[in-house]
């Protein structure tokens, strides 16, 4: 999985759009960075900006946003509603996927201390990334906000963890709080009500803190305090979830307006259960769910498979049906349409063109993809076809799982079924991509024979290059024929246990395989023939060749299934 994380600095700038722009060109200088959203504030004086990307790129524009922040800001002038330390006020990492909040702890620690070194800007590390433990709680970073700042850097106790001595740069640049901290999602739960008092009520059961303990459990008794006089507080249902009740003039409804502050405690699909649960206890009923800002694709899948799993139905689906059952289990759309395009980061970060460039051959309908094959073209050829034709080998294998998952009098063994179609899926996904791959493989070699040739330095990079995309253009199709073997066992298993009315299916799922297996051996050999160096082709050709003879058992074994249910 690409590591993607989101960064969410605010500048203490609102109201000049061109400091504003300045700041946020800095970050899109970055390569490899996209912008999702600014949203500047004139009562606040503040700016949030959003941004994603892999790590490296992410740190990278968050250092040039504080550089361009601190040459564009003075904070000696700054005044505004919001709490703020610095020209950079906040900047924290938010892992998105495939990297960890500790991960992100690390990069931001690492950021603070180049801001220190190179900008000497004096930072704080708060949330994930706090050196002590008290700073984990962002408002004891930002305690006293600029003016306190002189004195702050001079008491060793309330120092920044990066910095120095109060000086003119500090002055102009204030504090830095850097962080890093999970991802948050805004959320509203609609309620069948239009009353602002009982929206509360059920925030006041689902949020972590709760509500104050009052004498007989009432909403209006007396409030009870302890031994200490400290008030007493009854804790909610619900882990990392801030929440209030309110209520929207635009739409006529009252809501419990939630931030999810810990998505891995708990889910959305979580807080949306449990929500329902305490609105139904009071009487009211969850009409819909609205989701305010951005959120990972994984929230979403996690949700999909929540309640497909509820139904007992096949998780072995497309993630656009996964998406789907999400959207409709918790009523996404029920105030607007959602469209998971305009709301998933992994979406939006998606660069259209360079997807279609990558993706040219599986959005093609079938009836081109054949017209393209048998043009004058030498590509795609073999082995896109090949990996075509594993891809729907997989896809059969699943099929018969769902299929199976399904079929009346099987309830019991639905997981079972739907266990082999994750893994389905999984495969048609990886061979779906090498169709594209293996013909981008046979480009490159056209392009490393395009270099030129005139000089002895030209030769031998024209031959160095020739040599490491002949050696690439034999390393996918071994991609091919690893990903087509790993159909057999799934097709032999449907074709053991699976329906045995689509016993012919897992049949043909085999003959694919195998074909699929057969196809990307050759372009292994032709390919391995081509190198120069043919101490990297050997062991090419050999786990090749392993991988073909263990397919043509496996195909056998799952005709000999077929056989003994069809005749």
């Amino acid at each position: 999985m690409k590591k993607i994380i989101e960064c969410v600095p605010n500048y203490s700038e609102g109201r000049d759009r061109a400091v504003i722009d300045g700041i946020v060109a800095a970050i899109a200088s970055v390569e490899g960075v996209r912008v999702l959203n600014v949203d500047p504030g004139e009562a606040t004086n503040r700016t949030v900006v959003t941004f994603v990307g892999e790590p490296e790129p992410v740190v990278e524009a968050a250092f040039r946003g504080s550089r361009a922040a601190q040459e564009l800001i003075d904070m000696r002038r700054h005044h505004g509603a919001h709490p703020r330390s610095g020209a950079t006020d906040v900047l924290p990492l938010i892992p998105v996927s495939g990297i960890t909040l500790e991960e992100c702890a690390a990069l931001a620690r690492a950021l603070a201390e180049r801001m220190w070194r190179e900008l000497g800007i004096p930072c704080y590390c708060y949330e994930a990334a706090a050196f002590k433990p008290e700073r984990k709680n962002l408002a004891v970073c930002r305690a006293g906000e600029y003016e306190a700042l002189p004195e702050k850097m001079a008491d060793p106790a309330r120092k920044p963890d990066f910095g120095g001595a109060y000086d003119e740069t500090a002055a102009r640049s204030g504090a830095s709080n850097v962080g890093a901290r999970n991802f948050l999602i805004a959320v509203n739960f609609n309620l069948n009500t239009t009353s602002t008092r009982r929206a509360m009520a059920v925030a006041f059961d689902v949020r972590e803190k709760g509500r104050k303990a009052r004498e007989g459990g009432s909403l209006t008794g007396k409030l009870l305090k302890d031994a200490a006089g400290e008030q007493i507080w009854i804790p909610g249902t619900l882990k990392g979830c801030k929440a209030i009740g309110w209520y929207i003039d635009e739409y006529g409804i009252a809501q419990v307006s939630m931030n999810i502050t810990d998505i891995d405690a708990t889910p959305l699909h979580v807080a949306f259960e449990e929500v329902c649960r305490a609105a139904a206890a009071r009487g009211l009923r969850v009409t819909g769910t609205e989701i305010v800002g951005l959120v990972p694709k994984r929230v979403l899948l996690e949700a999909g498979r929540f309640y497909l799993e509820k139904q007992q139905r096949s998780l072995g689906i497309s993630e656009e049906e996964i998406l789907r059952i999400a959207v409709k289990s918790m009523s996404l759309d029920d105030l607007k349409p959602f469209d998971p395009k305009e709301k998933v980061i992994e979406y939006l970060m998606e660069d259209p063109a360079e997807t279609a460039v990558r993706e040219r051959l599986v959005r093609m309908r079938v009836k081109d993809f054949v017209a393209e094959t048998a043009s004058e073209s030498a590509a795609p050829g073999g082995g896109s076809v090949s990996a075509c034709m594993g891809a729907l080998g997989a896809a059969l294998a699943t099929m018969v799982a769902n299929l199976s998952a399904h079929k009346r009098g099987w309830d019991d063994r639905w997981k079972e079924f739907s266990d082999v179609a994750e893994q389905g899926q999984a495969l048609v996904a990886e061979l779906t991509a090498l169709v594209d791959e293996d013909t981008a493989a046979f480009n490159r070699i056209m392009d490393a024979l395009s270099l030129p040739k005139g000089t002895e330095a030209e030769k031998a990079e024209r031959a160095a290059a020739l040599e490491a995309a002949t050696l690439y253009a034999a390393s996918v199709p071994l991609k091919t024929m690893e990903a087509s073997l790993k159909a057999l066992p799934l097709a032999l298993e449907m074709a053991r246990k699976g329906n045995p009315a689509s016993a012919s299916d897992a049949g043909v799922a085999a003959l694919a395989a195998l074909a699929a297996v057969r196809g990307a051996h050759l372009n292994v050999r032709i390919n391995a023939a081509g190198l120069t160096d043919k101490a990297p082709a050997a062991p090419l050709l050999s786990r090749a060749a392993g991988i073909e003879a263990e397919a043509v058992a496996l195909q056998e074994e799952v005709l000999a299934e077929v056989d003994r249910h069809i005749g």
